[in-house]
């Protein structure tokens, strides 16, 4: 393989640490007070956002004149370091991998550089492709994976996708790539066609790819 494609938020840290939910608790802050949402519809809208465009900013920027630019920044301000500790580990097996290991996330660049950096896995990563890099058009929709092949210069079968959300990987698959799913305790051989393989975290896909290096299987 040629290029290994990473997602960022719990998929190189694990679902269950708690920084993604000061992330979701800032999102409903921003709807409530800076888009002028009552409380009681946070929830609602959230969720229909989330189906309707696949990010809550979209629906948010088209129904409610929010800049991206300033919900990006509100809702990625925490302490990231308050809750994820350096991986060395991990560091030194990700950068053992051969090719190009890149970032593709519906983030902010400035949220994964914060991440990277406090996990130790800056220097793994050549390039962080983040949400504006198909005009605030995120994942699964299919134009932020076609740029960042366009960015890489290499077909879709030439790269391997990691991710948390399997229908993140579909779209995925659609351009030929490999896909691993990060699936705490679901195991392998369980789930959609589109998924070659499920792990439990991140930390094992390194000997899941060796073995599929050498002609074997993936689980």
């Amino acid at each position: 393989m040629d290029a290994f494609i990473f997602d960022l938020d719990n998929t190189l840290y694990p679902a269950s640490t708690s920084l993604f939910p000061l992330i979701d608790a800032r999102i409903n802050q921003y709807m409530h007070e800076r888009a002028g949402i009552p409380e009681d519809r946070v929830d609602e809208l959230r969720r229909r956002y989330w189906k309707d465009y696949g990010l809550t900013m979209v629906g948010l920027a088209r129904h409610h004149g929010v800049d991206p630019e300033d919900y990006l920044d509100y809702v990625h301000d925490v302490d990231v370091a308050s809750v994820l500790r350096p991986q060395p580990e991990l560091a030194h097996a990700l950068s053992a991998l051969p090719g190009v290991k890149v970032i593709l996330t519906n983030g902010s660049l400035n949220h994964a550089l914060r991440v990277l950096e406090v996990l130790g896995l800056r220097d793994v990563f050549t390039e962080i492709f983040d949400v504006r890099l198909a005009a605030y058009r995120p994942k699964p929709y299919p134009e932020p994976y076609q740029e960042t092949l366009l960015r890489l210069g290499v077909p879709g079968s030439r790269c391997v996708m990691v991710e948390d959300i399997a229908l993140n990987l579909k779209t995925a698959k659609e351009f030929g790539m490999a896909t691993v799913l990060i699936d705490p305790g679901n195991g392998p051989g369980k789930g959609e066609a589109y998924v070659d393989v499920r792990i439990d975290e991140v930390a094992l896909f390194p000997d899941a790819y060796s073995r599929f290096a050498r002609g074997k299987k993936w689980s």
